[in-house]
């Protein structure tokens, strides 16, 4: 049964079956501290202990305060993956992080505009 019972890993599984691996199935919900704004430095280099390729990545990428949602376009990985790899590496104490403050006058102005946008997209 050499050829019927193959086993397939990375390249077969793809990028999304790897990011399962991983993050051991877990999802962006587990930090509801960490949204897509928060910004993210490491405060440290060195004592990664993870190894995959993904932890490292963050770490470099971090070494300049970034937010989740631009790490997770520079690394081409889901926001929700990307906000589980960031959680592990706070709690690591790798990485540091910082909620933006959000004026509550610009936050209702903004919410406005939002829903401007989808009434015109939703027009089309």
């Amino acid at each position: 049964m050499t050829g019927s019972r193959e086993s397939w890993f990375d390249e077969d599984a793809g990028p999304i079956g790897r990011l399962y691996a991983v993050t051991r199935g877990r999802t962006g919900r587990g930090r509801p501290e960490l949204d897509m704004l928060t910004l993210v430095a490491a405060n440290r280099f060195g004592g990664l202990r993870r190894t995959e390729p993904e932890y490292a990545q963050i770490l470099q990428l971090s070494r300049e305060p970034q937010s989740i949602a631009e790490l997770a376009a520079r690394l081409h990985l889901p926001l929700a993956s990307t906000k589980v790899l960031v959680g592990d590496l706070v709690d690591d104490g790798l990485l540091e992080f910082r909620k933006p403050v959000l004026d509550q006058d610009t936050d209702a102005a903004d919410i406005g505009v939002l829903r401007a946008l989808l009434k015109g997209i939703q027009a089309l």
